[in-house]
């Protein structure tokens, strides 16, 4: 249903980061342009997007000599308030021959670091330090087209400890004329001098109804009203979460939680078994981490509730928010805190050491259950 959606390299759009957009333009078209760019932000929101669109930018315009007294790593960069000009956009062509050949994978001047494969052929948990120290070659090699090397890391928070001190070694002698953009969904989670190295650019969540707009654009097939908002409410801002949820079944899976949900303090074990049995079968894993990521969602908008905060949690209908609050007073917060620990802790292990995926379902709603009858 979302094959269409495109990946950053070659994505030419970009919605909601009009700011942030202007404010990397024109401190590249000053002169006074950093050398490494930290751009964080939930996950989903289109950071990687916004790397890769400043990337075709700056290779494309082959201009912006630095400015010696920006200083080594720049100014942390806040984006202006208010509205920016259409002539302040990093808009690239799609036609252009930068855009192609950065979406081939081409382009000299230009290299993105990910995660890699292994000897095997798998998809590596995390960047390793032989994919960051590519990035001290690179930037020795001289720029094929005489201007720019850019260099895009997504995301900078799946470097294991050896690659991240790797990249401290690249970040302390930055080259002329190269640029590092470090995508990030958690910046705590890097080193501090990862941080302090690099200008810092955070992206806030999209309004919901651009979320929405973005929703109805890529599944015409959904109702506004219905499908279609739910989404933007489960998304809290992420374009990219939406269409995830809606990829993989959440709306049906979120329904199904809330439903057995509805049936606490004594819990529907029939249902149960057969939501326990959905996400347990084989060929199931990604339904299954959904369900795990959308059941630490609203467990943490009902410790907020238990807590009293009540007023800053959105809700969908007026039945979901009082079965937030019947259960929000069933237990204390002491105890819902206990709750969400031993059930994140339970959702992470079944990651790592291959639980039984129904008996994980069954064991988590039964810690919520004893916490409603306690």
């Amino acid at each position: 249903m979302t094959e269409d959606i495109l990946p950053p390299r070659e994505n030419p759009d970009l919605f909601g980061h009009e700011a942030a957009e202007g404010a990397l333009k024109k401190t590249f078209d000053s002169g006074r342009v950093a050398h490494a760019w930290l751009i964080s932000g939930p996950k989903g929101i289109g950071k990687a997007t916004l790397a890769y669109r400043f990337a075709r930018y700056v290779l494309a315009s082959g201009g912006g000599e630095e400015d010696k007294s920006a200083g080594l790593f720049g100014n942390d960069l806040l984006p202006p308030d208010g509205p920016i000009n259409a002539d302040d956009t990093l808009y690239i062509s799609p036609g252009h021959p930068v855009f192609r050949r950065m979406a081939a994978g081409g382009h000299a001047d230009f290299m993105s670091v990910e995660r890699s494969l292994d000897d095997k052929g798998k998809l590596r948990s995390e960047i390793v330090v032989s994919d960051v120290r590519a990035i001290g070659r690179f930037f020795n090699l001289t720029a094929g087209e005489g201007g720019w090397r850019v260099v895009v890391i997504d995301c900078a928070d799946d470097m294991n400890p050896n690659a991240a001190n790797a990249l401290l070694k690249v970040l302390e002698e930055p080259p002329e004329k190269g640029l590092l953009l470090l995508v990030s969904h958690n910046p705590g989670r890097l080193l501090p001098t990862i941080r302090s190295r690099c200008s810092k650019l955070a992206l806030k969540p999209l309004p919901e109804d651009t979320v929405q707009t973005l929703i109805q654009a890529h599944l015409p097939e959904l109702d506004a009203g219905g499908d279609a908002l739910a989404l933007a409410h489960l998304a809290d801002g992420s374009p990219g979460r939406a269409l995830a949820l809606a990829q993989e079944g959440g709306l049906e899976i979120y329904r199904d939680m809330t439903g057995l949900l509805e049936t606490m303090p004594k819990l529907d074990v029939a249902a149960l078994h057969a939501f326990g049995s959905k996400l347990g079968r084989a060929g199931t894993e990604e339904k299954f981490r959904t369900a795990g990521g959308l059941l630490r969602w609203w467990l943490a908008r009902l410790i907020v509730v238990a807590a009293g905060g009540s007023e800053a949690i959105p809700r969908f209908t007026a039945s979901e928010e009082a079965l937030m609050g019947r259960l929000g007073a069933a237990a204390g917060l002491d105890r819902w805190l206990e709750v969400w620990e031993k059930i994140n802790h339970l959702l992470t292990k079944t990651d790592h050491v291959h639980l039984d995926r129904k008996q994980v379902v069954l064991n988590v709603f039964l810690a919520i259950e004893n916490a409603v009858r306690s």
